[in-house]
């Protein structure tokens, strides 16, 4: 794919997750300082929505993510079966990071809430435990 931004600058290939890393990082204070008392007012629940609310939207936002990455795999795919050399930017990937990071910032904060919420204190190192080690788990799976 074409990952020229200009005639002089060729973005690698690596920092593509960067664009997931910045919407985790622009999200969670948008959501913390401004839609969360917003949506307080409107649902009486102190943080916003309901831990499980917020797991259940990473849910279906991930699986718009990965619909959104089908559909340009299917074009890219299209497009290096017709030619040698895909005329096409790299920026199209952009978006699919982008609610990437939001899965990750609505499913993985939800979780850790529920878990907090939820379970005594003294579990709370081992939930955190479980936690990581399940998503380097699925990290593992995922790179495989």
């Amino acid at each position: 794919m074409n990952r020229n931004i200009t005639s002089r600058f060729e973005i690698p290939a690596a920092p593509f997750t960067l664009f997931m890393l910045s919407s985790i990082t622009i999200w969670i204070p948008f959501y913390d300082r401004i839609l969360v008392p917003f949506l307080a007012k409107l649902t009486h629940e102190p943080r916003g929505l309901n831990p499980k609310i917020r797991m259940g939207a990473g849910m279906i936002l991930s699986i718009i993510a990965m619909v959104v990455s089908a559909i340009m795999e299917t074009i890219r795919r299209d497009l290096a079966n017709s030619k040698t050399l895909v005329d096409m930017s790299a920026m199209w990937l952009v978006p699919q990071f982008v609610l990437l990071g939001l899965t990750e910032a609505f499913n993985g904060i939800g979780q850790l809430e529920f878990y907090y919420s939820e379970l005594p204190n003294s579990m709370a190192s081992l939930v955190m435990v479980m936690f990581t080690v399940s998503m380097a788990v699925a990290s593992l799976v995922a790179s495989l």
